[in-house]
């Protein structure tokens, strides 16, 4: 199955967007799934100065390189997070933050998502990937212990908060992907059952499928796929490796960095975690997803130079697996 594979730039966003491209282009990526940050893509730009888009093309096409997905993680969380804090403050356009009275960040964050899905729209893509933020994230595995009003008012919070915002992308004709993620709304599999209910599976709001934080949870990211296979609008490529054994690494990492040996899990270079990485891929076979396939690399203890172009070859590698019915196909066409 043919899908192209690209090199997410939100881990890249200190290097000009040029100088990604040329190093992307170098390494053989098909294209990139382009961050709203640094200089990668500026939203309000691409909304009001005729000419940015355009420019952003050119770059692109310098390298030959395609673009399917953007991605707003930083401003989509501040929607509905819960506090807002000097964290955002840290990640945010000082348009969205402003004064940080925290619901006019939730109010400007909103905007600019909608923002996003019409720049998503001029740039010709049809997949805007970012995070929710979550009202309730602060209270998992908290004590107090949570009565369920007080979640359902988090399911409904969301709701009134984000169906405004897909009603802008259904107007465009682009779709959001949310990565399922801790932190969001929808964090595991019982949470993105919940988070599509909460807005009547609407078909603007899909999920962008990263195995990395489902591995460290416990989570079958196989299976995940075949469950919500109608929901999977965008594939990050991201591993992660559990640490146990020694009695004293948990799984909630005891705020420690990544890279630092004490923590009970860590994200490492693609292929060499603990990502039943086949099997994954032989699920998107099965559901039929020929999307791009996004590299998210990401490991602290690890030279980015050297493991990106490293799992552009693992991942090639996965991407050219045969799909069952194909090889069948094949084989009787053949004889």
């Amino acid at each position: 199955m043919t899908r192209p594979i690209t090199l997410f730039t939100g881990q890249w966003a200190d290097l000009p967007f040029e100088e990604v491209c040329r190093l992307a282009a170098e390494w053989g990526y098909d294209g990139l799934e382009i961050a709203c940050w640094g200089d990668h893509f500026d939203v309000e730009k691409a909304l009001t100065d005729d000419s940015y888009v355009e420019r952003k093309r050119e770059v692109l096409a310098k390298y030959n390189l395609g673009v399917w997905a953007i991605s707003n993680h930083l401003v989509g969380q501040a929607v509905c997070d819960h506090p807002i804090d000097e964290r955002h403050k840290a990640i945010l356009p000082a348009r969205v933050w402003g004064s940080g009275d925290p619901e006019e960040v939730r109010r400007r964050a909103a905007e600019e998502m909608k923002n996003t899905a019409r720049a998503a729209a001029r740039l010709g893509v049809s997949t805007v990937v970012g995070f929710t933020g979550s009202s309730i994230w602060h209270t998992v595995a908290m004590f107090p212990p949570v009565p369920p009003s007080m979640i359902e008012a988090g399911y409904r919070d969301f709701a009134d908060r984000w169906n405004p915002i897909l009603d802008v992308f259904d107007e465009v004709g682009v779709r959001f992907a949310l990565e399922v993620h801790p932190s969001e709304i929808a964090y595991d599999y019982e949470t993105t059952v919940r988070t599509l209910e909460a807005i009547g599976r609407r078909p603007a709001f899909g999920l962008n499928w990263d195995p990395s934080h489902m591995v460290w949870q416990d989570i079958d990211p196989a299976g995940f796929i075949l469950d919500f296979a109608d929901r999977i609008y965008h594939v990050d490529c991201k591993d992660a490796k559990v640490r146990v054994g020694n009695g004293r690494r948990g799984r909630l990492s005891s705020h420690l960095p990544w890279a630092d040996p004490r923590r009970g899990w860590d994200f490492v270079s693609t292929g060499r975690g603990d990502v039943p990485w086949e099997e994954c891929f032989r699920a998107l076979n099965a559901i039929g997803y020929d999307g791009p396939i996004s590299i998210e690399w990401e490991d602290a203890g690890m030279d980015r130079l050297q493991g990106a172009p490293e799992a552009l070859e693992f991942i090639r590698r996965l991407n050219a697996i045969t799909p069952p019915a194909a090889a069948f196909d094949a084989a009787f066409s053949s004889s």
